[in-house]
């Protein structure tokens, strides 16, 4: 699967961890940053993973912040996203079963990395639904681009 991947500095660490497993179980990584501790903006780095979902380069993406939060509410603001903040596997199946999330959030000093590893290897096992979710996540799209 090919799966774009960014964070900010205080994501920094398990950015790069996630990365390595994702590469290490055959996937195709794009790694849009940052690269290192250094102080950056969180949005530069969700939105740029947000873009490569969102145009077909990449089938799924994962994000990485200090809380999860604000990268999520970045890559949110690109049209077709829909990134989950979660803080447990359960959150992360439930994301993609129920609301089709093209994109998971971990937050660095929420959870640990053995936590955010589970989180996206069970992220990206879990298939839709549909179903009764499908008219929801329709609903979602319908107003995408259309509140003031």
């Amino acid at each position: 699967m090919k799966i774009s991947i960014g964070s900010d500095h205080a994501g920094f660490a398990y950015k790069d961890a996630l990365a390595a497993m994702l590469r290490a179980e055959g996937h195709d990584v794009t790694d849009v940053g940052t690269f290192s501790e250094e102080s950056v903006d969180y949005p530069d780095y969700g939105i740029a993973a947000a873009k490569l979902v969102a145009n077909g380069t990449a089938s799924a993406g994962v994000l990485v912040c200090g809380s999860g939060i604000g990268i999520s509410i970045a890559a949110n603001k690109v049209h077709g996203i829909r990134a989950a903040n979660c803080t447990s596997v359960e959150m992360a199946a439930l994301a993609r079963q129920h609301n089709d999330a093209n994109m998971v959030a971990v937050g660095q000093r929420l959870v640990t990395l053995e936590t955010a590893m589970d989180i996206v290897r069970t992220f990206l096992a879990t298939a839709f639904e549909g179903g009764r979710h499908q008219r929801r996540v329709d609903k979602i799209e319908a107003t995408e681009g259309t509140l003031p």
